[in-house]
């Protein structure tokens, strides 16, 4: 195993541990909230407002990376991010309304950091050939996370309609020691070796100025191929709120389901998990059949597991399940628990087919300019999932499906166009590199 396996494994395992910490957390936030403020009536903190006001420092802090990456580097980058999200589970031991929405604040800051730092390293770790075999492994190491924190909670909160103080002060503990072990991974990260093929060599992306980083990114995001790709990343932004604090929070609240309805809170998170480690472990194997084939077939596939599971969770889980518990039923009476859970793990597949294509391309075509391209897909993503959020707490779930329907057509179909895009002007260079030789 070469020195830039090693720091891609390394950095897979401390996001690992980093984010079973807080996937965790945003999976049962909502459904805490709710018991807080049974028990703190002063408490008036929304879980939904609070991933919204997450998403949205992310998305206007992500314009200010590049520049803040161009002078200290993505490894601490990832280390200061790192930090806030340790900083807001804590939070949760002292649950205070406006403390909720200042550790919120600070979280999707550091949040940009941590994306873009872990976006520049990956790229900077790999190379065309090995771009699309990397992030299938950074994204399968990533995904184990919703195992471990989920299955805890699982157990945990069986039989349980109520979560109380000691269950809460229990979960959070020990989900911040997890995050601190996670940043003593990412405190171990070594500089890569530099490929010696790729275009990063030609420019180091050191030697830009903090405003030139900037105007780069501008300039960047208004091309052709990034501003078709912002469709993209704007299904992935809309998907990432539904199933990471919606559909959770949706499956906890559908009392027709029994009184399993809120264990299976945690099950949903860890069924959600095999679906993206499987699609990382699978794209990670082909990576190199990946970069022959093309990135679209991958896409196409993740569309359809996408839509499969719309149509599923509209038959099982009523309309107003995100609001709040409710006894209605939707289409299957009663509601059926394994269709809930499974439509979680098709939920999981369809983000990896989208997410491990979407790192493969911006880690290779855009390696010359990565941590505009990666804080660019975080920015336009992180708009989307703040908007999602904000409207989650006012439409029904049939309305949010087709909202996720609309959007995912247009994705896809503008990925296969920047892909094909690709392929038809590597084509065109090894024609022309064909001639030169035997013109020679």
């Amino acid at each position: 195993m070469d020195q830039r396996m090693g720091c891609v494994i390394i950095l897979g395992f401390g996001f690992m541990l980093l984010f079973t910490a807080f996937q965790t957390m945003g999976n049962i936030e909502q459904t805490v909230i709710n018991s807080i403020k049974i028990d703190e009536p002063t408490f008036q903190g929304d879980g939904y407002t609070s991933l919204a006001v997450i998403y949205a420092l992310l998305s206007i802090s992500n314009w200010l990376t590049p520049s803040v990456l161009s002078k200290i580097g993505p490894k601490i980058a990832m280390l200061l991010g790192a930090l806030t999200y340790c900083l807001f589970i804590l939070t949760f031991l002292w649950p205070q309304t406006w403390l909720l929405y200042v550790a919120s604040a600070v979280l999707g800051t550091g949040a940009a950091l941590i994306w873009t730092g872990q976006g520049m390293y990956l790229s900077k770790c790999s190379d065309e050939s090995t771009i699309s075999r990397n992030s299938g492994i950074f994204w399968a190491l990533l995904q184990m996370s919703m195992f471990f924190g989920n299955l805890f909670v699982f157990f945990l909160f069986q039989g349980k309609t109520h979560i109380d103080n000691d269950t809460r002060t229990l979960v959070f503990s020990i989900l911040a020691g997890v995050a601190i072990i996670g940043i003593v991974f990412l405190g171990a990260l070594r500089k890569p070796n530099q490929p010696s093929i790729t275009v990063d060599d030609e420019m180091p992306e050191h030697q830009q100025s903090p405003k030139q980083a900037f105007i780069n990114a501008v300039r960047l995001f208004m091309t052709k191929r990034m501003l078709q790709l912002s469709v993209t990343f704007i299904y992935t932004g809309l998907a990432l709120s539904f199933f990471s604090g919606v559909y959770g929070a949706s499956i906890g609240f559908t009392e027709a389901i029994g009184e399993s309805a809120k264990q299976l809170v945690g099950l949903n998170g860890v069924f959600l998990g095999v679906g993206e480690v499987l699609g990382g472990v699978i794209f990670g194997l082909l990576g190199k059949r990946t970069a022959k084939w093309g990135r679209d077939p991958i896409v196409i596939a993740g569309f359809i597991i996408h839509i499969s599971s719309f149509f599923l969770i509209l038959m099982n889980i009523p309309n107003a399940a995100p609001f709040g518990d409710t006894d209605d039923v939707a289409f299957f009476k009663p509601p059926i628990a394994a269709v809930a859970i499974l439509c979680s793990f098709l939920l999981g597949l369809g983000d990896a087919c989208f997410n491990t294509q979407i790192y493969s391309m911006l880690g290779g075509v855009f390696a010359k300019n990565s941590a505009e391209a990666f804080s660019i897909f975080k920015f336009t993503q992180s708009v989307a999932t703040a908007i999602s959020f904000v409207y989650s707490s006012h439409l029904g779930l049939r309305v949010q499906l087709g909202i996720l329907l609309v959007f995912g057509i247009l994705g896809t179909a503008c990925f296969c166009l920047v892909e094909w895009a690709v392929k038809r002007s590597r084509a065109v260079d090894v024609n022309e590199c064909e001639t030169v030789d035997t013109k020679k």
